[in-house]
């Protein structure tokens, strides 16, 4: 009887696990872990990922891809030396449609993954958010303060979600000695973003390119700071790197606000859009920004791409979409 040959791992060749892996950032993050020598395999039901992420790593030796929901058991052969848990909505228009999915991911998929680290002894990474720190009353946001969240609102299921998230990630950290890192991420914007995800990017910038009028909720003073996803990816890869199991902020601390980021659209894409206002969604936080003290100093981690040239590059992207 023949026996199937199995691959040898490369010695030495790290193991990454990276759930939501055909996700906008958790495609970037297993394109960089591929750069630099890792075998990553990917783990995604593809509600919100999308096979296109991925398929430019069709064949390559280095890359598998396992569909499944990690809200069920994470079986894998292969030893396994870091988990990446990126799996979960991340849009509005995601949570406020998939309400228990984003709470079931954010709870039993991270207890899921958190297992697998947990059996494999291999660190883990969450991918937390902003949203932890709901409507904030300080400002900018420092990892210490412990945030304004409505938990019963139309956003509790994913702002509770993450932070709940957190708090077992810890958990598992003190009662288990789990190596564990968690990177709290602020508005991202770059290619592979979903069309009409309801992220303010890719909605200002695809009614600018079809010269439709751009939508601004409420006056438009509310305020977010946006950092280019391949300055966002290395920060969270130099957390995983480092020894701080303390939760850290990664983001472009660059503020502005809704209004001055559509008039801005509408002149990196040369539109003829006018801008129109809405009235204010329920509990949409007026101002966020993050006090990136902690990843300048721990990291050694600043954003390097300015707005103009991410942009350029993700308005590149949306016009081959539209």
């Amino acid at each position: 009887m023949a026996t199937r040959n199995k691959r040898k791992q490369p010695v030495g060749q790290p193991v990454s696990v990276v759930t939501g892996g055909a996700g906008f950032l958790g495609s970037h993050l297993t394109d960089l872990l591929l750069q630099r020598g890792h075998r990553v395999i990917a783990i995604d039901n593809f509600v919100t990922g999308s096979v296109e992420n991925i398929d430019h790593l069709a064949g390559n030796p280095n890359f598998k891809f396992i569909q499944q929901d990690v809200t069920e058991f994470i079986f894998l052969h292969e030893p396994v030396n870091y988990v990446w848990h990126f799996a979960s909505p991340a849009s509005p228009i995601d949570y406020l449609e998939l309400p228990i999915q984003t709470l079931k991911v954010g709870s039993l998929g991270t207890h899921k993954a958190l297992g697998l680290a947990r059996t494999k002894g291999a660190r883990f990474l969450l991918a937390s958010t902003s949203e932890i720190y709901g409507d904030p009353l300080m400002h900018p946001q420092t990892e210490e303060y412990w945030g304004n969240v409505n938990t019963i609102g139309p956003r509790g299921c994913y702002d509770e979600s993450k932070r709940f998230a957190e708090a077992l990630a810890m958990a598992y950290h003190r009662e288990h000695g789990i190596e564990t890192r968690i990177v709290r991420i602020f508005n991202t914007y770059g290619p592979r973003m979903r069309l009409k995800d309801g992220r303010v990017v890719p909605a200002f910038v695809s009614q600018a390119l079809k010269n439709k009028p751009i939508t601004v909720f409420g006056t438009g003073q509310q305020t977010r700071s946006f950092c280019f996803c391949s300055d966002l990816i290395e920060g969270i890869y130099r957390l995983m790197m480092s020894s701080h199991s303390e939760p850290v902020n990664i983001g472009n601390p660059q503020e502005m606000t809704m209004l001055q980021f559509a008039e801005e659209i509408i002149r990196a894409t040369g539109s003829k859009s006018k801008i129109v206002h809405k009235p204010l969604p329920q509990d949409d936080p007026k101002q966020r920004r993050p006090d990136i003290t902690r990843a300048r100093s721990w990291l050694k981690w600043d954003p390097k791409v300015s707005l103009g040239e991410g942009l350029e590059k993700t308005i590149a992207y949306f016009r081959q979409k539209i």
